[in-house]
């Protein structure tokens, strides 16, 4: 089945304290939205791969094409006021019903190869698939003045890329935009459907925050340095 991914990169990254967007930040000497458009080319070179971006950033998307070489055909959508405008106005780029869409976060640059599989496999079986990963952390679910602790082994940390066969994720984009869509899987959830979760990769975090940036550099030469681990590890 025809693979498509759609890297969500319309964010200003106001909490980086830069003036550069996030996604074209460098990681490593690279820019942050590269690792993610090379992931999905790593792992199928058919990809089809749309881009979503500021309109006022596609000249900036030229600049870094041609510097890098790329010869990937990716197409560019403009992004959108919110995270659901933006992913819509990349669905509309899509021509064909019978395919797997993957949407994921520029922000997210150390998805591993094993998070991008899983998340296919299971959208081709069950219609979608969303990385996920254990909290490590004890919780504190916040009531009014109070605090009570909760069994955090019933709560998981939702990752990206998350994948659902086309005709499901068109269908759930003709709603009316609704706050509480915070990423694809509620969007697609508030249709009545299960949300089927697959390992996410502990090093898939988002970047947010200039420590993130430092930690995704210190990741990243860890990898360069250890053969075996640079498609990333997954969670057990």
């Amino acid at each position: 089945m025809v693979h498509y991914a759609i890297i969500v990169a319309a964010g200003r990254g106001s909490r980086m304290n830069t003036p550069v967007p996030k996604q074209f930040l460098k990681l490593d000497g690279k820019p942050v939205l590269l690792y993610s458009i090379e992931a999905f080319a790593q792992f199928d070179p058919t990809v089809k791969i749309i881009l979503v971006l500021p309109a006022d950033q596609f000249s900036e998307w030229e600049k870094i094409a041609q510097e890098y070489k790329l010869d990937l055909p990716i197409q560019i959508a403009e992004g959108g006021e919110t995270r659901f405008a933006s992913v819509s106005n990349g669905l509309k780029l899509i021509p064909e019903s019978d395919c797997l869409v993957a949407i994921h976060d520029a922000a997210r640059p150390l998805v591993a190869q094993k998070t991008i599989s899983a998340a296919y496999k299971s959208a081709e079986r069950y219609g979608n698939g969303v990385p996920a990963i254990p909290l490590n952390d004890s919780i504190r679910q916040i009531e009014s003045s109070r605090s009570v602790a909760v069994d955090r082994s019933k709560y998981a940390l939702i990752q990206t890329p998350q994948c659902f066969r086309f005709d499901l994720l068109r269908e759930a984009y003709k709603q009316e935009y609704k706050y509480t869509f915070t990423d694809d899987a509620s969007v697609v959830e508030s249709m009545g459907e299960q949300i089927r979760l697959v390992d996410g990769n502990t090093d898939n975090f988002k970047l947010t925050t200039p420590t993130d940036m430092a930690v995704a550099e210190a990741l990243l030469r860890y990898r360069l340095n250890h053969a075996g681990d640079l498609s990333g590890g997954t969670h057990p």
